[in-house]
């Protein structure tokens, strides 16, 4: 891992709370950007909780190539979603 990627990791988890969180995504993301991750977040969230491909579309407008990718990480990435998506539902 380069510097720069490791320093970003601990920048993020160095946030407190969601206002220090929004302040810092809207330094270093575009809108366009904050509002994908937010979409692949709420498709793999719904994928979990067994949502069809149509439904996961119809609902967040999310690309059917997108949703592919979102899909595979859901099922065989490294449960970097689940465990996020467990530690929101708390």
């Amino acid at each position: 891992m380069n510097n720069s990627l490791k320093n970003l990791y601990q920048a993020i988890i160095a946030i407190d709370n969601i206002d220090e969180c929004k302040e810092f995504l809207d330094d270093i993301c575009t809108i366009q950007e904050i509002e994908k991750m937010a979409q692949r977040l709420e498709a793999a969230k719904m994928l979990m909780e067994n949502a069809t491909y149509e439904q996961v579309i119809k609902e967040t407008g999310i690309s059917s190539a997108t949703l592919s990718r979102v899909s595979k990480c859901v099922r065989y990435g490294d449960g970097g979603y689940k465990k996020i998506i467990d530690k929101i539902k708390e």
